[in-house]
């Protein structure tokens, strides 16, 4: 095979890997503000769960109740609702490292075949084999 064609394999990985790169970082972005999200929604959570407590703790405790079980159902939906994204966003992260792992090793494979190659092609010392 020509050392041409070698190079033309070589730099098809080369962008193969920067747009799997590319979309490593966009998954991993996500994560990050996925992760950022459910500390804003505890935070959010935390601070309407004192407010009901102060407002209706002792004044009116059946109310209370109430308020305090609507929030925890939708503070738990939200937070199963990121935790589905976070999953999805795993699995596409993995997905794509496999995938960067294989053309890594597609391109060792034809980094060791050029470097034969320009070998064979060149003699070392005026020999020729």
């Amino acid at each position: 095979m020509a050392i041409s064609n070698l190079h033309e394999t070589l730099l098809l990985y080369t962008k193969q890997k920067s747009m799997i790169n590319d979309k490593l970082s966009t998954v991993m972005m996500n994560m990050l503000n996925a992760s950022k999200q459910t500390a804003e929604n505890q935070a959010k959570y935390n601070n309407e769960l004192n407010e009901i407590y102060y407002s209706y703790y002792e004044a009116d405790p059946d109310t209370y109740d109430q308020l305090t079980t609507q929030l925890q159902n939708e503070h738990e939906l939200e937070l199963a609702n990121i935790n589905s994204w976070e999953q999805e966003l795993e699995l596409e992260k993995n997905n794509l490292e496999t995938q960067l792992n294989e053309i890594s090793t597609y391109e060792s494979t034809w980094t060791k075949l050029l470097q034969t190659n320009v070998k064979n092609d060149f003699s070392y010392g005026g020999v020729s084999q």
